[in-house]
């Protein structure tokens, strides 16, 4: 959100000034308010209108106390027109540091700066606007010309700069964009658009997860790709299996993820197999706390119907596991447990888990809140990685396509996507491959 807008001008006799400035006393004191200004001018100034070396660039700067950081473009426009041939100015906003998103601003710094330069161009809308207060700035005559070309007399309908940066600021901070006429000629249009940073890349063995209800926003004039692949998205199958059913090239469908995950409308997990292993992290302690109630929110996700077992206080809404049951069941995911294992062990216990909680939604849920991360398995033959090392490795025509996998670098998730084949195969397989005893090395990290 925008603090203040200025528009700042270096006068030859006076120096840097602020001409201009919204809400009023934002950034120097002005009669009649008592607002607390957001920085002290004084020490920012020879940066708000910095030396030449600087200008006709985009700026950033941060006060003394780190609350506020200042946009700007500072503009320098030479002619023989001006006082020391030189036009010099800057539109500036300011953001709360650290707290804003500065990206988004800067383009509309750039515009401010870019949309003035070419008005004082054509028809010198702000040496005139400093004419007024402050006197003749421009050389010439007001009723002449200046290189042909017809001043504008006062009379001239427009805007005056304190509206405008009122304005503009107003309509950022409420519609996040602003259309607004300066004169007869030239009107301000901006827009602040989102910055989203570069989406990850998409593998073949993901899981797509939707944040929203596709049904909802797809349109019939959307890319067809793209809505194929949509239909398909339904938290269970992964991104190769997606583009085999929608018909689509695994290149295109990983762009079309791609391109969802630019815009948060999906996440990305891993395949989930009962073989696999599930760890607790730290944010589990939320979990059990029930933050948010977040334990009543994985009940409704969860369950599947039946009654409650008993022991501890169950969840309302018509939940059918007590809250303790589900704080016990996700806090007993542990390193060297495979899900399969987990489940025989609450089995044994006398909770028959499958009955009551959909296991593969259960894990789910723990990922996608921060409560579980999933401990992937990798293969490791140190006869390979020797040859890794002296380059004396080679592709072989008809050699075992497990091999390029055995370098500690790609999951078991990838082999089995891409080889089409079971963990159980991979592991018959790997124990036939020729070598010494103990070549070979299942890590699980």
């Amino acid at each position: 959100m925008i603090q203040g807008i200025f528009y700042a001008r270096f006068f030859p006799q006076e120096g840097t000034k602020i001409v201009a400035q919204s809400p009023p006393g934002c950034i120097v004191p002005v009669p009649r308010v008592s607002r607390p200004c957001l920085f002290d001018f004084a020490v920012l100034q020879e940066y708000i209108i910095p030396r030449k070396a600087f200008c006709n660039r985009y700026m950033t700067v941060n006060d003394p106390e780190g609350k506020y950081s200042v946009l700007g473009f500072p503009v320098s426009i030479p002619s023989p027109r001006y006082d020391r041939n030189e036009f010099i100015f800057n539109f500036g906003l300011v953001v709360e540091c650290g707290v804003v998103d500065q990206i988004p601003y800067e383009r509309v710094v750039r515009r401010l700066a870019v949309t003035f330069a070419e008005m004082e161009k054509q028809n010198h809308y702000l040496s005139q606007d400093a004419a007024r207060n402050h006197g003749p700035l421009v050389h010439g005559s007001s009723g002449g010309t200046d290189h042909g070309r017809p001043q504008q007399h006062e009379g001239y309908c427009r805007r005056p700069i304190e509206s405008l940066l009122e304005i503009i600021k107003e309509d950022l901070n409420n519609y996040g964009e602003c259309m607004i006429p300066v004169d007869d000629a030239n009107t301000i249009n901006m827009k602040l658009f989102p910055h989203h940073t570069a989406p990850p890349e998409v593998k073949g063995w993901h899981v797509p997860v939707a944040k929203m209800k596709f049904a909802d926003v797809v349109d019939p004039t959307w890319d067809l790709t793209l809505q194929r692949v949509i239909a398909h998205i339904d938290g269970v199958s992964d991104v190769r299996r997606i583009a085999f059913v929608a018909d689509v090239s695994l290149e295109l469908t990983q762009l079309a993820l791609r391109h969802l995950l630019y815009y948060d409308t999906i996440l990305l997990l891993d395949m989930f197999f009962f073989g696999a292993c599930y760890a607790p992290r730290p944010s589990i302690h939320d979990f059990i706390a029930n933050v948010g109630g977040m334990v009543d929110e994985c009940a409704n996700y969860v369950c599947v119907g039946g009654a409650t077992s008993g022991g501890g206080g169950g969840g309302g809404g018509g939940h059918h596991v007590s809250n303790y049951m589900l704080i016990k069941l996700m806090t007993t995911f542990c390193v060297g447990k495979t899900v399969m294992e987990w489940l025989k062990g609450h089995m044994d216990a006398g909770f028959d888990v499958l009955r009551f909680v959909d296991v593969r939604r259960l894990v789910q849920f723990g990922v996608i809140k921060g409560c579980l991360y999933r401990i992937h398995k990798y293969v490791v033959s140190k006869q390979y990685l020797a040859a890794l090392a002296t380059g004396q490795t080679r592709p072989v025509a008809g050699g075992d396509p497990l091999q390029k996998y055995t370098d500690g670098c790609h999951t078991f998730d990838q082999i089995i996507t891409e080889q089409n084949m079971t963990d159980a195969e991979i592991m018959d397989k790997l124990k036939s491959f020729p070598g010494p005893a103990g070549d070979l090395t299942v890590l699980y990290r």
